[in-house]
């Protein structure tokens, strides 16, 4: 048997009995950034997602099919600023998973970026007020952009091995999303300037990014159900204010924007507010596809 032989059956052995290095396993508590994992990891990171687009990621119940999936994560990635804070807790608590209860295994996107709508006091008489700010920070693109280099850090300090895949995958992103900023703002020039009532605090990110105004919310305080006297009271504010549109989230009732809608012939428009939130929104890329062409055809 010659040499080149015998070095080729050595090489090939070595590799068989190499042992392989499992994948980051990581479990993501809203759509939008297992969207993001997907372009920062690819194949090199295992996903579990723990909500989808027609939930309330206010209210999820920590259920034992949950708790499964984070028992074995090395990673959690979610909104934070306390989103999270009826269920996630629960959930690491009930897993005995202490390596994602904080330090390196806990990426919350939140404190990676300066939030808004931070309270000066807390109350409960304000309603559902998050003290560090509105948590709903996933559509500003520049404040995705920002989260994207931090998230794609964390995943090389977790898995130095991959490191040069996670550096080439985010400067790839990047490049693709900061041509997609350009297209999105000139796209949605004529939304500028241009008047909502939302259902829920949650578009601040969407309305200070595209110079829109939010005049009015369906429910009366952020977490309390709208009520006939608070809808009532806005019909007068929305006719008179050249309103765009009545928006809401895919998971929201619709009842309460139609009603508004019916009584001041302002149109009432559903917006995906996260991946897999309609049709169009299969990733981060389509999440401002369809909102930004929703929100034009209001216009229209």
């Amino acid at each position: 048997m010659n040499k080149l032989l015998i070095t080729s059956l050595l090489t090939a052995a070595a590799l068989i009995s190499a042992p392989t290095q499992a994948k980051l396993r990581v479990f993501a508590c809203e759509p939008e950034w297992a969207s993001m994992l997907t372009e920062l990891a690819g194949d090199k990171v295992d996903v579990d997602v723990a909500t989808n687009a027609l939930q309330d990621v206010h209210q999820i119940e920590a259920k034992p099919s949950l708790i499964a999936k984070i028992r074995n994560a090395d990673l959690t990635v979610c909104d934070g600023a306390e989103l999270e804070i009826g269920w996630l807790p629960k959930l690491v608590q009930q897993s005995g998973n202490q390596k994602i209860a904080s330090g390196p295994g806990s990426f919350m996107a939140a404190s990676q970026i300066v939030t808004l709508e931070k309270p000066t006091a807390l109350s409960r008489a304000n309603g559902d007020v998050h003290p560090e700010g509105n948590p709903h920070v996933q559509m500003d693109p520049y404040r995705m952009l920002a989260i994207a280099k931090a998230l794609s850090a964390r995943l090389a300090q977790l898995d130095p091995g991959n490191a040069a895949v996670y550096q080439q995958r985010l400067a790839d992103f990047s490049a693709r999303w900061s041509a997609a900023i350009k297209r999105w703002e000139a796209k949605a020039a004529p939304l500028k300037g241009r008047n909502v009532v939302v259902h829920h605090n949650s578009w601040i990110y969407l309305t200070n990014w595209l110079g829109m105004h939010q005049i009015g919310a369906l429910e009366p305080k952020p977490g309390v159900p709208p009520t006939s006297a608070h809808l009532a009271s806005l019909i007068d504010t929305t006719k008179g204010s050249n309103t765009l549109a009545i928006i809401r989230a895919a998971y929201q009732d619709q009842k309460a924007s139609a009603w508004l809608a019916d009584h001041t012939g302002v149109p009432a428009v559903s917006l995906p507010f996260t991946v897999g939130g309609d049709a169009q929104a299969k990733d981060l890329f389509g999440l401002y596809d369809s909102t930004i062409d929703k929100l034009l055809g209001a216009v229209k």
